[in-house]
């Protein structure tokens, strides 16, 4: 490969990159929680898992996934939230798929989803998750 051509490949993932961040600043209405640790998200039809819950807002999801998912269509999606009694919680919700792009993990998808009607438990994981991920000033000492 020349080093032109080599330097090329390199740069045109950067700047595809840079130009998905630019977008997603410029258009981002509503702030997004990341996640690190993952929750799985499921096919509530089928029940079967189809990926990852990669960061939330009030009125949508991103989802990371090995397969991508099909841009301008609905989806059926189950959440199953642990509980501290050993109990899960199953948060259903409908979404339509607004993106779907490769992963910086190669053979991995992210997929942009809005809510349709999200439940009320949607918005307590919402804001259950942006506290627990949420840095707190700790009280001052007397």
């Amino acid at each position: 490969m020349k080093q032109s051509a080599r330097s090329e490949a390199l740069v045109r993932p950067c700047l595809r990159a840079l130009r998905s961040e630019f977008s997603m600043f410029t258009e981002r209405r509503i702030e997004r929680h990341q996640l690190p640790y993952f929750l799985k998200v499921f096919n509530s039809v089928t029940d079967k898992p189809i990926g990852f819950l990669g960061n939330v807002s009030e009125d949508g999801l991103m989802l990371i996934s090995q397969l991508p998912m099909m841009v301008g269509a609905d989806f059926d999606l189950r959440l199953k939230i642990p509980g501290s009694d050993g109990c899960q919680q199953v948060i259903d919700v409908r979404a339509y798929c607004l993106w779907c792009h490769e992963d910086a993990t190669p053979h991995h998808y992210d997929t942009g989803f809005r809510l349709q009607r999200a439940p009320p438990e949607y918005g307590q994981l919402v804001n259950a998750l942006r506290r627990y991920f949420s840095f707190q000033p700790l009280p001052a000492s007397a």
